[in-house]
């Protein structure tokens, strides 16, 4: 039986992406954070760890592309996922009585406009997970969950709260490296060699003549160094083909800093 590790509790969005990963059969061990799911991988506790990386909405999650950085684990596959936030309170509990709403950022951020215009003197805190908000709900707060959370005594809001209905995360499978296999698209980071006008069109220019389609860019500052930046690119291409890896091999030529973090 296939085990996969990812952020709880139960009836976060990452439990329901790690069951859609590992079908009817698989077993997923909820974590307390990011770190621990992927810590829980890398020492072969679990097959597989699950991590959301971009939001339609709010954009790439940046705290796990942090942490596929430096972690020893590869993504092997992507999935898709359609978000429905829904406000969740216990029953009887008005929106006038809302004091206080719980969430993980990023479900907050996707929810603004509604908390904006009904709840606009609530306290909005963080949570590790939207799931996590049940636990904190009393008489003068709610919290922001997906569509498919349960729980006794909790009502959900009979719409999606999102500013966006049509609201996606991307999800990894992540996998012990040595492990992994080779296909579909390709994620890495670099830092490029020379801070300079042009330096970031020059390393763009190596995958434009090999034809390669990028699909994602995003810039992260380099820690203790302002000023300086390294970038999480996604492109397509098999890192198993030899001419992908010819393309690669120039890319990484050109870095100071270059490392693959996923085909899938």
């Amino acid at each position: 039986m296939a085990r996969a590790s990812c952020l709880g509790p139960a009836g976060s969005y990452s439990e329901l992406a790690a069951k859609r990963f590992l079908g009817e059969d698989g077993e997923v061990v909820l974590c307390r954070n990011f770190a621990e799911a992927i810590n829980l991988c890398e020492n072969g506790e679990t097959d597989c760890a699950v991590l959301p990386i971009e939001n339609t909405i709010q954009g790439g999650v940046l705290q796990n592309l942090d942490l596929l950085e430096k972690a020893n684990v590869f993504a092997v596959e992507e999935l898709v996922l359609g978000i429905d936030h829904r406000l969740a309170t216990l029953k009887g509990v008005r929106l006038e009585d809302i004091t206080k709403v719980y969430s993980h950022e990023q479900a907050i951020g996707q929810c603004a406009a509604f908390l904006r215009e009904k709840l606009p003197a609530a306290q909005c805190i963080f949570t590790s997970s939207t799931a996590e908000s049940i636990s904190k709900l009393d008489e003068h707060s709610a919290g922001i969950v997906g569509s498919h959370v349960q729980a006794a005594g909790v009502e959900l809001s009979a719409e999606n709260i999102a500013d966006e209905t049509k609201n996606f995360t991307h999800f990894f499978k992540v996998v012990k490296r040595g492990s992994e296999r080779m296909s579909g698209k390709l994620l890495f980071f670099c830092a490029v060699c020379k801070h300079e006008p042009g330096s970031l069109v020059h390393l763009l220019g190596i995958f434009a003549s090999y034809g390669k389609n990028m699909t994602r860019i995003e810039s992260r500052p380099i820690k203790n160094v302002p000023g300086e930046y390294r970038f999480f690119i996604e492109l397509e291409g098999d890192g198993s083909d030899p001419v992908v890896q010819e393309m690669l091999e120039k890319a990484r030529k050109y870095c100071l800093q270059f490392r693959i973090l996923g085909n899938y």
